[in-house]
């Protein structure tokens, strides 16, 4: 009678598809739960779902091969899609700032790894298939893993009378204990070197707010006499001070505020409320007069201000310029939000979909902006699925690309790690690829983290839980437990040590390249949680598609040079 019960949640030896998703579903639960439960105010988050499904497969739980490589590899997808489309509009930019370094001690930690794989393959004689897979798991890098079985299987083809251990034993052995040194190097670092979180944001915020355009406005009154009766345009343009956005002006014999116009001219003791970048204020203040208090100017009587989402087409991928609203319809533009950013209006900046602009002029002007820039927060709220997987196919064709190298006898890939990545780092920062945008509301983005990222460990760790003791046992897993913890460990420890003291980085972003440079996503989950910030993210997708390529070809040239 109860027969069907036992066929969904008793562990089959070859399960159907039913059984498989119960499977994946019951990992992916009881990891989310027991993610959240907190020893001492640490807890393992989403990477949890991985240990419980290695314990659920030691215990004949399994997942059918063919589902268990499409859940796999479409939760990366998803995973490392989302970074990308979250991070990439200040993803360039920082690169600017320190990308340089930061890639720089990365491949440095992923260099120094291989390197120590190497000696261990020499001293302890491991066969090199064996030594790879150990790295691989070590730094929890499936590219790499990837790309060493391709290589060994074209070795294969080639002379055929020769066999090779698979390098997946030793991954799975490794990659727990990878995954947990990340997580135990981070409180660890932040504990030995007595880290305050607090003191840490604020170095990094006050370094944020030196290096980004700060956008402020101010309240000026007109009391030099040697601009009065100049017009705003001539105002401007002789003193070099384009980056100015007069919003308002209210003339000390009215009490009327109006939005003017660039011939508009400046009487005595006006009150102009001003937008700009803090410094150009300051130059401005000092021209024209002195700061205001008056409050007359805030007044929504005559003209208000209100904030307009770019939804409509005749607007995306327009310049301020192009849509010269200030002499359509008298409505001054002054500033532009974007993905958690804020930017001058300037008449060369390009709006994408899903920004939102703030401007200032009368009910009906605004009423009118709106037909031709859109303000449907519906649309935005509904999903754009042809941008969305239009994107993911991108991504998984950037991924695909053979990247041919002199005497390696296979082309290198990126794979599904790194290529969403690069795409959707690149569709954001143009705001669209053809008729793919770069928009997706912050809820969606988190959700396909979330769940990407939960395919992604129950379907590994279901895989290597299954025979994991019988392995483990047979090639004598403690021995290569060590193995890999000084693979994984020692160039974590030099990392911190040249990061930290030498070049200065701080503890958050220290943090994000640790588990960029391992590409953990495990350890970037739970350091989202652990130090409630995304500040490692932004480090992590910094580095993650330049260590992925280097990964890729470390386990590669491993191979093909001691094979």
């Amino acid at each position: 009678m109860f027969d069907w019960f036992k066929n969904l949640f008793y562990p089959m030896i070859s399960p159907d598809i039913t059984q498989s998703l119960v499977a994946l579903l019951i990992t992916i639960g009881l990891g989310v739960f027991i993610g959240k439960l907190r020893l001492k105010r640490v807890s393992l988050g989403v990477s949890a779902v991985m240990f419980v499904g290695i314990f659920m497969g030691h215990f004949g739980y399994t997942v059918n091969e063919n589902i268990s490589g499409f859940t796999r590899d479409l939760g990366l997808i998803l995973f490392v899609y989302a970074i990308g489309i979250q991070v990439g509009p200040s993803f360039f930019s920082s690169f600017k700032r320190e990308g340089t370094r930061f890639n720089l001690l990365s491949t440095m930690t992923v260099l120094f790894g291989g390197l120590i794989t190497f000696v261990l393959y020499k001293i302890f004689h491991l066969e090199i298939e064996n030594a790879v897979g150990l790295m691989s798991g070590a730094v929890t890098n499936t590219p790499g893993l990837g790309a060493a079985k391709a290589s060994l299987q074209e070795i294969q083809s080639q002379f055929s009378e020769r066999t090779f251990a698979d390098p997946a034993i030793a991954y799975a052995i490794t990659y727990p204990m990878g995954v947990l040194s990340v997580i135990i190097m981070i409180i660890l670092t932040k504990s030995v070197l007595k880290i305050n979180l607090k003191d840490e944001h604020s170095i990094i915020n006050i370094e944020k707010e030196k290096e980004e355009i700060r956008v402020v406005r101010k309240k000026i009154r007109v009391s030099n006499p040697s601009v009065i009766g100049k017009s705003i345009e001539s105002l401007l343009v002789e003193n070099d001070l384009n980056d100015i956005i007069i919003s308002r002006i209210k003339h000390t014999t009215s009490t009327e505020v109006f939005t003017p116009s660039l011939n508009t001219k400046l009487r005595e003791r006006d009150v102009l409320m001003v937008v700009g970048q803090e410094n150009a204020l300051d130059r401005f203040t000092n021209l024209v007069g002195k700061e205001s208090e008056d409050q007359e100017i805030e007044s929504e009587n005559d003209i208000v201000t209100r904030t307009i989402y770019v939804t409509r087409k005749s607007a995306t991928h327009k310049k301020l310029s192009d849509l010269d609203l200030l002499n359509k319809f008298g409505l001054r533009v002054t500033r532009v939000y974007r993905s958690g950013m804020e930017l001058l209006a300037v008449p060369s900046l390009e709006l994408f979909y899903g920004d939102r602009i703030r401007v200032v002029g009368t009910k009906n002007d605004i009423a009118e902006v709106e037909k031709v820039i859109g303000n449907s927060q519906k649309r935005l709220l509904e999903p754009d699925f042809l941008s969305l997987f239009g994107g993911l196919v991108i991504g998984i064709m950037i991924g695909s690309i053979p990247i041919f190298i002199p005497s390696l006898p296979v082309p290198v890939k990126l794979g599904f790690a790194a290529g969403p990545l690069l795409a959707a780092l690149l569709i954001s920062r143009y705001g669209k690829l053809g008729i793919i945008h770069s928009y997706i509301n912050n809820g969606a983005i988190f959700f396909m983290k979330d769940l990407g990222i939960s395919l992604f460990f129950a379907s590994v760790g279901l895989h290597a839980g299954t025979h994991f003791y019988e392995n483990f046992v047979a090639y004598n897993g403690w021995l290569w437990v060590v193995y890999g913890l000084v693979i994984s460990v020692i160039p974590l420890i030099m990392m911190v040590i040249v990061g930290r003291f030498f070049m200065k980085i701080n503890y958050f972003q220290l943090v994000g390249l640790m588990s960029g440079t391992y590409t953990d996503p495990a350890a970037l989950a739970f350091s989202n949680g652990y130090l409630d910030s995304d500040i490692p993210t932004q480090a992590y997708a910094t580095v993650y598609p330049l260590v992925t390529i280097f990964r890729i070809f470390v386990a590669q040239m491993l191979i093909l040079l001691c094979v």
